[in-house]
């Protein structure tokens, strides 16, 4: 086995040594935590976040296994033929009932900024590309901040209006229309302090989605403009 062979081994031998440590302590703390697990997962929230492996959805709510239905990509962004993320969003909405999808942005991401600074990245910039229609959408609003603000601002205006595009999946205007308990929020992660910060965009239905979208940009402008 040559030497680089020898490390990948070890490093990925390490991995299964952890993982046998955290599921014990999951025993210890909680007995028949695996098994409850097996019989069904109910949970109450989806996470449509970005794919920075700084940004994990589970620990950040401090919510175990089971309990939150995850879908991330590249700067948390929503279009509506990604069918990966409608797929996830159905699924969530109609087989598991959830009563809450959570958008999360964070501050200092890469695909934000690579949208904000015009920066080549590859392949991605094409998906990226729906970030800078956020941009093009508030520039007026955008230049407005300075800018060393800017790009926590487009972080912000991006996962309100990626809320948006939830909103207008047939998923969620099926499931408002049939009177389901579903509710939209839009919040971004702060990785340098670990709290969520919520941009006052949540909506409980279609009647909802203009009223939340006026109090979150209202907010937005009173934080980084006034």
């Amino acid at each position: 086995m040559t030497e680089p062979e020898k490390k990948t081994v070890d490093t990925l031998q390490n991995l299964f040594e952890s993982n046998r440590r955290w599921a014990a302590q999951k025993v210890v703390r909680n007995p028949g935590f695996f098994s409850r697990l097996l019989a069904q997962q109910n949970p109450e929230y989806m996470w449509i976040g970005c794919s920075d492996s700084r940004v994990p959805a589970n620990q950040i709510t401090g919510l175990d296994p089971g309990e939150v239905f995850v879908h991330r990509n590249v700067a948390n962004v929503v279009v509506p033929t990604d069918l990966n993320c409608l797929s996830t969003l159905q699924y969530a909405v109609d087989q598991l009932k959830v009563k809450h999808v959570l958008v999360v942005g964070h501050y200092g991401c890469g695909g934000v900024a690579a949208a904000l600074y015009e920066q080549r990245v590859g392949l991605a910039d094409n998906w990226i590309r729906h970030v800078r229609d956020v941009y093009d959408r508030h520039i007026r609003r955008m230049e407005r901040v300075s800018a060393e603000r800017q790009l926590d601002g487009l972080c912000e205006l991006n996962t309100i209006e990626q809320v948006i595009k939830v909103a207008q999946t047939t998923v969620v205007t099926d499931a408002w229309a049939r009177g389901q308990d579903l509710t939209l929020h839009g919040w971004v992660y702060g990785i340098s302090d670990g709290l969520i910060h919520d941009m006052r965009m949540s909506a409980g239905g279609a009647g909802d989605m203009k009223e939340a979208y006026l109090a979150a940009l209202e907010h937005w402008e009173q934080k980084y403009c006034g």
